[in-house]
């Protein structure tokens, strides 16, 4: 097995990074939550690198990235050439030696489909029964994600047609923002919601958070180029470009709407920018990095706010800023692409491309979206049938860290996040009730 060694060793570290943004995503989601409730949160995240892990193994990797010898069928779905990943060992991508180890691509990839995962989960913070989560992980990881992984990178029918996603505009964000609207329509709204403060609880986790998801990124986005070359140098600043935009921009857009630029906000816009980049950060100059930063950032903190006209309670935004950030992105590229890098791929209409592109780039993410949401609403209604999906009422209001896990995430002596009633010893040795 020949290999180059600098291919390698920078698709280790990408793949290190896009991992990182798990915990990230945890940390993120964890602190927009009340008090009560964000252990299970980032349980959720966690839940989702377990499950999806195992099924890459067995059979993942194979279906989104091999071919079944069948060219009807391998339009939707890979075959099983590398069922347990035995057949990757000691091969490399590239005969030549300028290639990686099978295998680091294959856990590059194993981290995207982690994360698609996990960002469904922000859509129904609060509300979903831990175990019928971890199913809905396995599950949809296998019948929603790696078709669609499929379709667009693994040589599917998207990708023979010529849909651009550098790293995962539509197969990533689409996919799980359209995930996450037809799971909070069967899981239905919070006890409270829009009647009650749900405020974030903690904006230093917030920021945390979306430092991390920020520095993952570049891993995300410069990694999938998958070689140390020109383009990966391009992604790589692009990403830099638009986090920074999108956060400039939804601070404007607060400023002019509430009067006030909040830290939420910068958070948010930072990862709305990042979204958005995320399918073009290779096809498009620096300059169209600029616009598609300062439309995401300015739209998506405007978008946010449809889940109060339509009456979805859609948590931590996922459909807000994932969904309506990756179409942006997707689309964008029909306008905007510049450097295609595929025979079949065209530039954008500002580049001397025709409409085919764009129209490849409107098709990419109206199929996705529509696949991703209705098989998710069907698999999340067997599920609520067969186990149940969500928890009682008086489970979600106590909290689900203290019902479903039996803890709290902050423990401060007599007063807990929960809500609940505890004792504990008085000064004199007799119990003293504390209402936390």
């Amino acid at each position: 097995m020949k290999i180059d060694s600098g291919t390698t060793a920078w698709m280790l570290t990408a793949t290190a990074l896009v991992l990182l943004m798990t915990p990230g995503l945890a940390l993120f989601y964890g602190g927009m939550t009340r008090a009560k409730s964000v252990l299970n949160m980032m349980m959720m995240s966690f839940a989702s690198i377990v499950t999806v892990t195992v099924a890459w193994v067995l059979y993942g990797h194979s279906l989104a990235f091999t071919e079944n010898g069948n060219g009807i069928v391998n339009a939707f779905v890979g075959g099983l050439d590398a069922l347990g990943l035995q057949s990757l060992v000691g091969t490399a991508t590239k005969a030549d030696g300028t290639g990686m180890p099978s295998l680091v691509y294959s856990a590059f990839q194993l981290t995207f489909a982690v994360i698609t995962v996990a960002l469904i989960s922000g859509a129904v913070a609060d509300r979903a029964r831990f175990g019928a989560w971890v199913l809905f992980t396995a599950v949809w990881a296998s019948v929603v994600y790696l078709p669609v992984a499929h379709w667009v990178w693994g040589g599917g029918w998207l990708f023979d047609l010529g849909v651009e996603d550098f790293a995962g505009g539509t197969v990533v964000h689409i996919n799980a923002g359209a995930a996450a609207l037809a799971l909070t329509l069967v899981l239905g709204r919070r006890v409270g919601w829009r009647r009650e403060p749900m405020r974030p609880h903690n904006l230093p986790l917030v920021l945390l958070g979306a430092g991390l998801l920020w520095f993952g990124w570049f891993g995300f986005n410069a990694g999938s180029e998958l070689a140390v070359d020109g383009t990966a140098g391009l992604a790589f600043m692009n990403t830099q470009i638009a986090a920074a935009v999108g956060a400039g921009a939804w601070l404007v857009v607060e400023k002019a709407r509430d009067g006030h630029a909040t830290s939420l906000g910068v958070a948010s816009g930072a990862v709305a920018g990042l979204v958005a980049i995320t399918p073009a950060c290779g096809f498009v100059d620096p300059w169209g990095a600029v616009v598609i930063g300062a439309v995401a950032g300015a739209v998506c903190a405007s978008a946010v706010g449809l889940k109060y006209r339509l009456g979805f309670d859609d948590a931590l935004d996922v459909v807000g800023v994932h969904m309506v950030g990756g179409v942006l992105g997707a689309v964008s590229l029909g306008f905007l692409a510049a450097y295609p890098l595929l025979g079949q791929q065209g530039k954008g209409l500002l580049y001397g491309g025709g409409l085919g592109q764009l129209g490849l780039q409107l098709l990419g993410p109206i199929v996705v979206a529509a696949y991703s949401f209705a098989v998710t609403w069907v698999i999340a209604k067997i599920i609520d049938r067969a186990v149940g999906f969500r928890i009682g009422a008086d489970d979600e209001v106590t909290g689900i860290d203290i019902t479903s896990h039996a803890e709290t995430g902050y423990d401060l002596g007599t007063v807990h996040a929960s809500g609940v009633t505890v004792r504990t010893p008085a000064a004199s040795g007799t119990a003293k009730k504390v209402d936390a």
